[in-house]
């Protein structure tokens, strides 16, 4: 295996770990039914998560590339990261 491999392999592992969590796949379901940025507050208030839990699953999102985060001074706003999912998860957005 090549390293181009081995990145994408670990890449992999890292997203199907942030997807092993209902309130995770809610968070996904809500940015792509939303189809727009949307501040943390909003996302973690449709998904009935308090604050710490939902930055948690926020993090947790960011680092697997599933989602991008954007600071605007207090705020920070998120969005799905269309990229990762139509390279590694082609079609799965239309699932949900």
């Amino acid at each position: 295996m090549n390293i181009e491999q081995q990145t994408a392999d670990e890449q992999r592992v890292k997203i199907f770990k942030a997807l092993a969590d209902p309130t995770r796949i809610e968070i996904i379901r809500t940015l792509h039914q939303n189809k727009q940025e949307m501040n943390c507050g909003e996302v973690g208030e449709q998904c009935e998560s308090s604050k710490s839990n939902a930055s948690y699953h926020f993090r947790t999102l960011r680092e697997a590339g599933l989602i991008k985060v954007r600071r605007d001074s207090q705020m920070r706003f998120m969005k799905i990261d269309q990229e990762t999912f139509d390279r590694y998860l082609p079609g799965f957005l239309d699932t949900l």
